[in-house]
């Protein structure tokens, strides 16, 4: 998204009840933070949830006052486990009526600071989110060669995190600190997938079968043989030109092979035409002749429709 209206577009596509800003450090663009938590919660109301995660280092009273007159309701932040220098700063938000969370990783070889952070914080915030190490693909290599080794196969997670969420939660389970643990699997299936689910189901054309995952189901007519990147490629191209030329097939295919003007959709993100999975089938041959490509694609519904599979008939 690179606008407001972007932004409030996505949150209704979502059926979204609030939004969390992070980076990098939103504190290096606060007026840009103070300006759309001002519109989400204009177009949507004060009950619409607004969180912030941001490290100690640019807190100032200025700055948490921008926020907390925008309409922030809760304020995460990040501090530095080695650097004790900033945590102090935790009194400057404590001067404001929202809620206040540390949310830190859970990193095997730190116990030590990891229990120090929360016994310094535990009388000054109202909760402590403890999220399970992952290492992203572009970094495995990199958070391996730090010793560090993933959980099982397929996960994400770091082996020992979620072991040690689980000693600090038993530590503190008599206590009345609310102290929660993320998995790498809630955050990447369950959060991330309801909300895509929720996008496929404002997103989808009356063609489109959409999975228990989430993902769309449907026929499609491209112009040119994708090749490996060319999703890249299609970025260079006219968009305006590209549309046009879609709308004169388009009136051509549905002349040609009888079809409904509205069983047959374009696609102004990839710059082909979608339909029934069926009506591709039934016609591939036809469109073969027409210099056409024809397939069934399985895709997310995320903005940018991520492809799973793409099979040409």
């Amino acid at each position: 998204v690179n606008s407001i209206e972007e932004v409030i577009k996505e949150a209704k596509l979502c059926n979204s009840k609030g939004m969390g800003i992070t980076g990098g450090d939103p504190l290096t663009k606060v007026n840009r933070c103070v300006d759309y938590i001002k519109a989400l919660k204009n177009e949507f109301g004060k009950k619409f949830h607004v969180h912030l995660y941001t490290s100690f280092i640019l807190v100032n009273e200025e700055n948490l006052k921008k926020l907390y007159e925008a309409g922030l309701d809760e304020i995460r932040f990040h501090p530095d486990f080695k650097n004790k220098t900033n945590w102090n700063k935790i009194d400057l938000a404590r001067k404001f009526k929202w809620k206040i969370g540390i949310e830190i990783p859970c990193i095997p070889d730190l116990r030590n600071e990891t229990l120090e952070v929360i016994e310094f914080f535990k009388y000054k915030v109202d909760f402590f989110n403890l999220n399970e190490l992952e290492a992203a693909d572009s970094e495995r290599n990199m958070v391996f060669n730090m010793g560090y080794k993933s959980k099982d196969t397929y996960s994400y997670g770091i082996l020992g995190s979620e072991e040690l969420a689980f000693e600090i939660m038993k530590k503190y389970g008599k206590s009345k600190l609310n102290i929660h643990f993320c998995t790498s699997k809630l955050k990447n299936i369950e959060q991330l997938g309801n909300r895509i689910k929720l996008r496929a189901e404002n997103i989808k054309q009356h063609f489109d079968k959409v999975t228990k995952g989430g993902s769309l189901i449907r026929g499609a007519i491209f112009t040119e043989k994708p090749s490996f990147n060319y999703t890249k490629l299609l970025k260079l191209k006219n968009k305006e030109l590209e549309i046009k030329k879609l709308e004169e097939l388009k009136n051509k295919i549905c002349t040609d092979l009888k079809i409904k003007n509205k069983d047959l959709v374009i696609d102004q993100i990839k710059y082909r035409l979608l339909t029934y999975k069926k009506i591709v089938i039934k016609n591939k041959l036809k469109l073969k002749k027409m210099n056409l490509f024809p397939a069934i694609v399985e895709e997310l519904a995320t903005g940018d429709l991520f492809e799973i599979e793409t099979e040409f008939l």
